[in-house]
């Protein structure tokens, strides 16, 4: 494995974090919302999916 020199390395480390591309602050508020509301909703599909197999497993077995 090749020995990188540190003080090289966080040079490299400085140029590429300069090309960057960082969203703006109101892309970051848009796409943070729409994954809380998809989150929402798988929660939601996934509460009413385990309530139904749980009240089949209590009719088979209850």
């Amino acid at each position: 494995m090749a020995k990188v020199n540190p003080i090289l390395f966080f040079r490299q480390v400085k140029q590429e974090v300069k090309k960057v591309t960082w969203p703006k602050n109101k892309e970051v508020l848009q796409t943070s919302a729409m994954v809380l509301v998809l989150v929402a909703i798988a929660a939601t599909f996934f509460f009413f999916v385990d309530q139904f197999f749980g009240f089949v497993v209590k009719l088979i077995f209850g």
